[in-house]
């Protein structure tokens, strides 16, 4: 949806480039060279926009539920990793940017999802995410957000990222995570309480083409990957009117479920050492997060989550 969204915004850009309006491109162009850090600084959320009635109807296609096991006192800043990307992404997009349904649940907390900077250089596009209350990924956007002191700020951060979504098949529980220790770094800088958040059903959306690893499909898209910055994993669901092939997701139920807080001690300068202590803590309230809700879910009770 996001995809097609920006290429719309993108075309509509071209279309003022070419035609008669070139002059709006240009005062765009200024506007985007004046406004450019914007998303590395909150963002500019709209509440009215988060609002629209549309996304209403986004989250009960599916639907999409979003649970509560432990409070969040406001007087914190937390950093919460969600898992897994999947292709769409839509447990984090639909909880953390639409609605109301986060405010209800975790009161004076004010979520920010952090997404890939790329998104934030398509013209018109990223007023439009920028408005949803979705920020850049990079550190000094996490860094603005969790350095509020008064706290009440909620970093969503897509651990698995973009490499991720090349695992998104139905049935998968593989994470990368154990090589992404930054947002670890990140809570210890800023004193952020580390929260795990597992969105049971993310991974059903789609149908991806086979690419196991090794396989020269896995192999091209991890090279156009680290080239590109995004992933391109090869998918389709179903149509308007039938269900054999198309590109709308399927309606699978998500339940988005926010695990208990990570006490985090602030510390400025954290070891190697540090660091991996607290990693290794959050992949334990990670798996022991996922075991308590799984068979809720449909999940058997012989399969556990893989950490690559």
């Amino acid at each position: 949806f996001l995809s097609l969204t920006a290429e719309f915004c993108c075309g509509f850009f071209v279309i003022l480039i070419l035609g008669n309006f070139w002059f709006l491109a240009v005062l765009y162009l200024l506007w985007l060279y004046l406004d450019w850090e914007t998303p590395c600084a909150g963002g500019r959320r709209s509440q009215w926009v988060r609002s629209w009635t549309v996304w209403k109807y986004f989250r009960e296609y599916f639907p999409i539920h979003l649970i509560k096991t432990s409070e969040l006192n406001p007087n914190h800043n937390y950093l919460l990793g969600f898992h897994p990307h999947g292709v769409l992404v839509a447990g984090a997009f639909g909880n953390f940017c639409t609605g109301s349904t986060f405010k209800n649940l975790f009161p004076g907390l004010t979520p920010y999802l952090h997404i890939m900077p790329i998104w934030f250089g398509c013209p018109f596009f990223r007023e439009y995410i920028m408005s949803a209350g979705m920020v850049s990924a990079s550190k000094e956007s996490v860094s603005y957000v969790l350095s509020n002191e008064g706290g009440g700020h909620a970093s969503i951060i897509v651990i698995g990222g973009a490499e991720e979504s090349l695992n998104a098949h139905p049935g998968s529980l593989t994470l990368n995570i154990l090589k992404r220790k930054g947002f670890i770094k990140m809570a210890l800088k800023h004193g952020a309480h580390l929260v795990p958040v597992f969105s049971f059903g993310e991974n059903e959306l789609f149908k991806q083409v086979a690419n196991p690893k090794g396989s020269w499909l896995r192999n091209v898209q991890e090279k156009l990957q680290k080239i590109m910055g995004f992933a391109l994993p090869l998918f389709h669901a179903r149509g308007v009117f039938q269900y054999s092939f198309g590109l709308i997701p399927y309606r699978q139920p998500i339940h988005t479920i926010v695990g208990s807080p990570i006490p985090v001690k602030q510390n400025l300068n954290p070891t190697t050492e540090e660091i991996d202590q607290l990693h290794a803590l959050y992949l334990q309230k990670l798996k022991k997060l996922f075991e308590e809700h799984k068979s809720s879910y449909g999940i058997p009770e012989h399969k556990s989550l893989i950490f690559e």
